[in-house]
């Protein structure tokens, strides 16, 4: 197991954060999962991957976040980004679990924040389209599970870009 902070050569600070991602995919169990190791510490299970590069370093790192405070100088947003990583998959864990209703047109809806969320099959394909208010998708959908994680996604699009 490597631990770059003992070793010469391998800058601790200036390093900046790229981005930060889960690797822990939908429907997927604990045991299912692939975690990382943390390149700086050799720390294993790292579900939230912080990715840093360095000027003088050719390679991105993949670093947990106390890592990534540290390389970064910055003790507030590795947290930040890692915070709404986790938040996000807990709504999406909960939006799995909405009740959702069939229309008098056999369309499923749901009502959230004010927001009518539609699915609908689409006439000539026989597959599900989604409807979010009065914009709808350009995607096609094999089965009403997958149309209602692209709901899912489209409010989270909709909410980051404030368009909510």
């Amino acid at each position: 197991m490597t631990n770059f902070w003992k070793q010469s050569g391998i800058p601790h600070k200036g390093w900046i954060l790229i981005d930060v991602i889960d690797v822990r995919e939908d429907e997927q169990s604990e045991d299912e999962t692939e975690y990382e190791s943390c390149m700086m510490c050799g720390n294993e299970r790292i579900r939230y991957v912080h990715i840093v590069e360095h000027r003088e370093i050719n390679e991105e790192f993949r670093v947990g976040c106390v890592c990534a405070e540290k390389m970064t100088n910055d003790y507030l947003n590795p947290g930040r980004r890692e915070s709404e990583l986790r938040n996000r998959a807990n709504r999406r864990k909960n939006w799995k679990k909405k009740t959702w209703k069939l229309s008098s047109k056999l369309n499923w809806y749901i009502k959230v924040e004010d927001h009518i969320i539609v699915i609908f099959k689409d006439k000539f394909t026989s597959k599900y389209k989604v409807m979010i208010d009065k914009t709808i998708g350009n995607k096609f959908f094999k089965d009403l599970e997958d149309a209602k994680m692209a709901a899912f996604n489209g409010i989270e699009y909709f909410k980051e870009n404030k368009e909510w």
